[in-house]
């Protein structure tokens, strides 16, 4: 069935592109007002000035919905670890109370409290579970969220994250593309040996994973206590060999060479890049990397330092947005909340934060030929939002301003506030 949408006060749709938007082009966001959206077949048929939309043939049998907002593309989380058994509340209590990432992590919480508690699981409470954050991230507008592994470490949990994720995406409407993050830390039963921990997920894990097609990405934590530059380097260059496309969490806590590692090994994005120095910034420019920040987990940890995304974009840099939604560092699922704090601790104007929360977010997934921005041949992915300047949507923050969600073409969320 045809849909067409009308009444709108803006349509953002960025101009058409075939790679991420860089420097002054992440403010040339494409503005139609008083717009129509029309769909059909999932995708979007036609797009621009409402009187113009009215005469396409077809109209007359489509199904009309008038209602005032800013249209957005779907948001694109392109980081998330939303499989996790239980929320990190003791984790939480130590922090809030002194405690450092590292003492938490000694003290047996962090990754491993969740590993304990996510093994524990059956899979119908993990299918549950993700089922049902699925649906929180639709109603905030997200049609696209990448979801980690990470919790398992070992071959039986780890396949059991990933075969049940792939069974909950036939149940949701929310797109999920998988990665595989086996390298987040060390299981306690290889006793901080990394280097053969490494060697079991190669021989065992991904040639297991690559057959079933049970993933797209591999990533790695690249950081001081974890896993070294060098390591994930050959990491990364063995599971390119597996047809996985690499991903790397890098520069988090500290300056420890991660950006570089993924550079040389060709990473698709390097994400949340704290401490990514100047060097680090000029080679993903020059190389077309995607820096991915996650400003919800600076945030919620207290940390002042939040990476310098002004610098990366005056250098050219390709930027995405992303919440981390995960138990421990960042319990946010809402991409409106990340545009705020892109806005406020890292100087992003609201144009850049949308094209890093939508259009880039989907470069970051190799998914913008079918996602990320409002054009005609793409998924009808829209998020229509209760406003009526798009900056409001960065401006006002804590709460949802979404009223309706549209992923391929179906209406998926719609705000008991408002009637159309």
């Amino acid at each position: 069935m045809s849909i067409l949408i009308t009444g709108l006060d803006q349509i953002i749709t960025f101009k058409k592109t075939t790679v991420p938007l860089t420097g002054r082009a992440m403010r040339d966001i494409n503005i139609i007002k008083s717009g129509a959206i029309l769909i059909d077949e999932k995708k979007i048929v036609a797009i621009g000035k409402e009187r113009e939309m009215k005469k396409h043939k077809l109209v007359k049998n489509a199904k009309h919905i008038k209602m005032r907002g800013v249209a957005l593309p779907g948001f694109v989380d392109s980081h998330t670890h939303a499989i996790f058994a239980e929320p990190r509340l003791r984790d939480f209590s130590l922090r809030v109370s002194g405690s450092s990432y590292q003492e938490i992590k000694t003290a047996g919480g962090g990754i491993i409290s969740s590993i304990k508690a996510l093994r524990k699981q059956s899979p119908i409470e993990m299918e549950k579970q993700l089922l049902g954050r699925a649906k929180k991230f639709l109603e905030y507008g997200t049609t696209t969220a990448e979801v980690k592994t990470g919790y398992g470490l070992d071959f039986k949990y780890e396949v059991k994250m990933l075969e049940v994720l792939k069974k909950a995406a036939q149940k949701t409407s929310l797109e999920m593309p998988a990665t595989l993050l086996s390298a987040h830390s060390v299981p306690p039963e290889f006793k901080g040996n990394t280097k053969k921990y490494l060697e079991f997920i190669i021989a065992e894990i991904l040639p297991f994973v690559a057959k079933k097609k049970l993933a797209i990405f591999v990533d790695i934590f690249c950081e001081k206590g974890y896993f070294g530059a060098k390591e994930s380097f050959a990491y990364l260059s063995q599971a390119k060999k597996f047809g996985f496309i690499g991903k790397i969490h890098a520069e988090q806590l500290s300056s420890f060479g991660g950006i570089a590692a993924g550079v040389c090994a060709g990473a698709i994005s390097a994400d949340h890049a704290d401490y990514a120095n100047l060097a680090d910034i000029k080679v993903a420019a020059q190389t077309g990397m995607i820096l991915t920040l996650l400003p919800a987990s600076n945030f919620y940890l207290g940390i002042s330092k939040y990476p310098n995304a002004r610098k990366m974009i005056d250098l050219g840099v390709a930027i995405a947005l992303a919440t981390d939604f995960n138990p421990g560092t960042s319990p946010c699922w809402n991409m409106q909340e990340v545009l705020s704090l892109a806005s406020i601790n890292m100087g992003m104007t609201p144009e850049e934060s949308i094209v890093a929360s939508t259009i880039n977010g989907a470069y970051a997934l190799n998914m913008a030929d079918k996602t990320g921005s409002l054009e005609v041949g793409k998924q009808a992915d829209i998020a229509i939002f209760d406003a009526e300047d798009y900056r409001e949507i960065s401006y006002y923050f804590g709460g949802n301003l979404n009223l309706m969600t549209v992923k391929k073409g179906k209406i998926v969320y719609e705000s008991k506030n408002y009637s159309l």
